[in-house]
């Protein structure tokens, strides 16, 4: 054997070896990653009060983080120990001493707006893989969980102002007592506070970088830490769970969450409805909020008149009743889908803005997506019923 041939030997093995390497790191590098259109220049906001180190009530917690999740007491405590109370956090919680009468018109004009939409084209555009890899696997409407992201964080330019952390140990130590559920928000925001720490923990991130709502939510999809435990997935499988940059992730868990809270594939999430007025029993029908509670015959029985599709469903049904300030309020037939969107956000206007966001979404994709797509859309239709000068929610 020549001296040259051992020389040779190893640089073919070399050159196997790059060539098997990379195809993957290309592959990788095409993962997509969300491009920033965001308020990249916000300022973080942090706590400006005294740190926590020095109140016995965070250093007691602390110790039973700790102890619960198995975290280093020290590093718990010295973590939570340089939080600060955030005076705007506060202020945002605390409910006015005068609310204005809720408007479903113009809260529905705050995400419907033009921009938004188009946006929201271009992230169904962008990721359409993803989202009927989503669809596919989970049985959660694409356009729902482009609902989602796009009144969360206005897919993904908005992530929030506020340092975690700070936010966090403002609302599990100073939440204001005259808020009329104060306890049990208090004990709900140190439970957060305890996820949150256990998942920079776990994942060797800093807790001071991370950023998010006044409330403490995170990423693309606004996850509380507890949410983000339980119902994040890593759906890009890079082998992390990345909420803040990965569409991917953020796509899959959406889907993810919305499973978890029994969302049944092909049930529309409301009908529209009208009013037998002789029969109307308004009280009956309103006592139950948004939670389904009739079955269809009762429904009807009660005064509320459906369509063929109404009529045919299965399920029980809510008359889910949305103010319009002076004017007459809208009306629709809430299914069990509906619920599961107000499992995100407790409220039936935060629901009906992410269904129909995401239908004005689908309504607006180009004619070649539309055609390429195999994604059902059964989120139904709303509709003002009652007779009235305000403009009715359009239908698509």
């Amino acid at each position: 054997m020549s001296k040259r041939q051992p020389t040779l030997l190893l640089l073919t093995a070399l050159l196997f070896l790059l060539s098997c390497l990379l195809p993957a790191q290309a592959a990788a590098a095409k993962k997509p990653r969300l491009k920033r259109v965001q308020d990249t220049a916000v300022t973080l906001i942090e706590g400006s009060g005294p740190p926590y180190a020095g109140r016995p009530d965070a250093m007691a917690l602390a110790d039973e983080i700790a102890q619960q999740h198995g975290l280093d007491r020290k590093w718990v405590r010295r973590t939570l120990g340089k939080a600060r109370h955030v005076p705007q956090v506060v202020k945002l919680i605390t409910p006015p001493p005068v609310s204005a009468p809720r408007n479903w018109q113009q809260y529905r004009g705050r995400f419907l707006e033009t921009e938004r939409v188009q946006a929201g084209v271009a992230f169904w555009q962008t990721h359409r893989e993803l989202l009927e890899r989503a669809s596919s696997t989970y049985g959660v409407p694409a356009e729902i969980i482009i609902g989602i992201i796009g009144v969360e964080t206005y897919y993904g330019r908005h992530l929030g102002r506020y340092r975690v952390l700070d936010a966090l140990a403002t609302l599990a130590f100073d939440f204001p007592q005259e808020h009329p559920r104060a306890a049990q928000r208090t004990a709900f925001f140190r439970a957060e506070l305890g996820e949150f720490l256990k998942l920079r923990q776990q994942a060797g991130a800093d807790p001071f970088k991370a950023r998010g709502s006044y409330a403490g939510a995170m990423g693309i999809p606004q996850f509380m830490p507890s949410s983000w435990a339980r119902h994040a997935v890593d759906f890009d499988g890079d082998g992390r769970v990345d909420l803040v940059d990965s569409p991917a992730d953020a796509i899959g868990s959406v889907a993810s969450y919305f499973k978890a809270h029994h969302w049944q594939p092909g049930m529309p999430t409301h009908y529209p409805v009208d009013f037998d007025y002789e029969r109307l029993d308004m009280p009956a029908l309103l006592a139950p909020d948004i939670k389904p509670t009739f079955p269809v015959d009762q429904f009807t029985a009660k005064g509320i008149l459906l369509g063929a599709a109404g009529r045919g469903h299965a399920g029980p049904l809510a008359l889910v009743e949305l103010q319009n300030g002076d004017y007459s309020p809208s009306y629709v037939a809430g299914t069990d889908n509906f619920y599961v969107v107000t499992r995100y956000n407790w409220s039936s206007y935060y629901a009906l803005a992410v269904i129909e966001l995401g239908q004005a979404v689908a309504a607006a994709r180009p004619a070649k997506d539309l055609q390429a797509s195999t994604t059902p859309s059964n989120t139904g239709c709303s509709v003002s019923t009652q007779r009235s000068t305000s403009e009715a929610p359009i239908c698509r």
